[in-house]
């Protein structure tokens, strides 16, 4: 932290997840002084565990959540705009059954989820006869009718540390492997203890303290203040397997349970699918949450039901499991609670506030940092006014000709190199690909080799630019070569990292 003892923060928040990120980002740009610390990496718990969708919530509109929806729809187009090489139109179909949802209600749900998200530049959605077209192919053949629709796809964790990278480019400090051990308030600032990951401790001063803990929000905010009411919280852990590909194409399935809940088949990064999610009630937070066996067996049973192949836990190459703090309306099943947010503040007159967040989901994070500084303004005379709907993440810049104008362009710099390393860089990267790159024309250019795409050029890059420290953070986060990478390269990775300076 490069900030003189005298300095005083505008805003302290505490968690880098997605909220956090996005929050930093918004009022860095809005002139605040802003300080980001985060226990673990950028991103490192529920913001890289989610199902990777931007989505208005078509299950949302069962119980009438028409304001979340429409909200996250409008958000959806933004993204497209800001983020256009993390996002992508992604097509879903529906198998029917007439034991599930009537095919009247699928219908009507559709249609009102077109007409909430109207303007869109997404496919509207449509009725679709399976046995007629290649979409109900890979299906059994009982599943003779569906429907299809449109959401987006997209990288959660590099969606969130590219709002953290635009957050420092706009002046925040961004401090990971930083937890905040304690603070109290002397007046009108707090004074808050923030402990390294080696057991060093600083101070820091700041006007605000923002906490966007995620599942521990509730903990965190119960250590700094004598907390009064707040809205009762419902942990929930979500589970996913990423297996083999199960068929071919580019479309996605929703599949619907016997007992309401769904879950998602997903392309995922071209060789596999990713299927999720689960719904799990949590006593208490965990700190490196994994799916057990009956969360396995369930995702696979309920694909089974839907798929000509056959499908167990043990061909998964990877699992991934986070949790969400989700505002406990009292509804029985986890499916139904709500997935909107909630802002609790605390202090009174004359002291320094902390503000709780509670609850949210990834769609909608953007709007929720605005709805925070919104919360603040009393404490903050002066805030400019929301820009980030108009502003680019780094490297979403791609002009009119999209990512095919970006791709051929890299081709043109680097003709020697493979076409699929600059397409996963331009995914990963957008414009800044070419940073990446420099000036390597060849692949050896580009330094080690630690298998799949991954070379030192960009392990460097990331080290530098994107708080990477440790191989989990590139190989899980950052990208997600560990699905092609070994135990070698893995091993060859972290020697590099600790060479430069990391954490192996």
């Amino acid at each position: 932290m490069t900030s003189s003892p005298e300095t005083v923060f505008d805003l302290l928040i505490a968690g880098a997840g997605i909220n956090g990120a996005g929050l930093a980002r918004d009022a860095a740009g809005r002139g605040l002084k802003v300080l980001i610390v985060d226990q673990g990496d950028i991103g490192g718990a529920t913001s890289s565990a989610s199902t990777k969708l931007i989505h208005g919530g078509l299950r949302y509109l069962e119980h009438f959540a028409f304001g979340l929806v429409r909200e996250s729809l409008a958000e959806r187009e933004i993204l497209m705009r800001i983020a256009p090489h993390l996002v992508r139109e992604q097509r879903f179909v529906i198998p029917h059954a007439p034991v599930q949802r009537p095919r009247w209600m699928i219908r009507l749900g559709l249609g009102l989820y077109d007409r909430l998200a109207r303007g869109s530049s997404l496919r509207p959605a449509e009725p679709l006869n399976l046995a007629n077209t290649p979409l109900g192919l890979p299906l059994r053949p009982e599943f003779t009718r569906g429907f299809a629709y449109s959401d987006l796809a997209a990288d959660d964790a590099r969606l969130t540390v590219l709002n953290a990278i635009s957050a420092a480019q706009l002046g925040a400090q961004v401090l990971t492997r930083t937890k905040l051990v304690g603070a109290q308030r002397t007046g009108s600032v707090w004074r808050a203890v923030l402990q390294a990951a080696d057991g060093t401790q600083r101070e820091c001063a700041a006007r605000i303290l923002v906490n966007a803990a995620g599942p521990w929000a509730d903990t965190l905010r119960r250590t700094l203040v004598a907390a009064g009411d707040a809205p009762a919280l419902r942990l929930v852990k979500g589970s996913h397997l990423v297996l083999p590909r199960l068929y071919a194409g580019d479309h996605a399935y929703l599949l619907q349970n016997n007992d309401g809940r769904i879950a998602f088949v997903i392309p995922f990064e071209n060789d596999f699918n990713l299927i999720g999610t689960t719904e799990v009630t949590l006593a208490a937070p965990q700190a490196s949450p994994h799916i057990d066996a009956a969360e396995a067996d369930y995702l696979c049973s309920l694909a089974g039901r839907f798929f000509r192949a056959s499908l167990a836990p043990s061909q998964a190459a990877w699992s991934f499991a986070g949790i969400r703090a989700l505002h406990d309306d009292g509804t029985g099943s986890a499916s139904a609670v709500s997935r909107e947010y909630r802002l609790v503040a605390d202090g009174g007159a004359g002291e320094a506030p902390l503000l709780s967040i509670f609850g949210g989901k990834l769609t909608t994070y953007r709007r929720l940092a605005e709805r925070v500084l919104d919360r603040l303004r009393p404490w903050l005379p002066g805030l400019r006014p929301p820009w980030s709907a108009q502003v680019h993440l780094p490297g979403g810049g791609l002009g009119a000709h999209g990512l095919p104008g970006l791709l051929l362009e890299l081709a043109r710099r680097h003709p020697q190199l493979p076409p699929e390393l600059l397409q996963s860089l331009a995914r990963r990267h957008g414009t800044l690909a070419a940073r990446v790159l420099g000036q390597a024309q060849t692949e050896a250019e580009l330094g080690t080799h630690f298998g799949a795409d991954l070379y030192a050029a960009e392990v460097d890059y990331m080290s530098a630019h994107e708080w990477a420290q440790t191989a989990e953070d590139i190989l899980w986060r950052r990208t997600k070569c560990g699905l092609r990478i070994d135990a070698a390269g893995g091993s060859r990775l972290a020697q590099h990292l600790g060479e430069m300076g990391g954490r192996a």
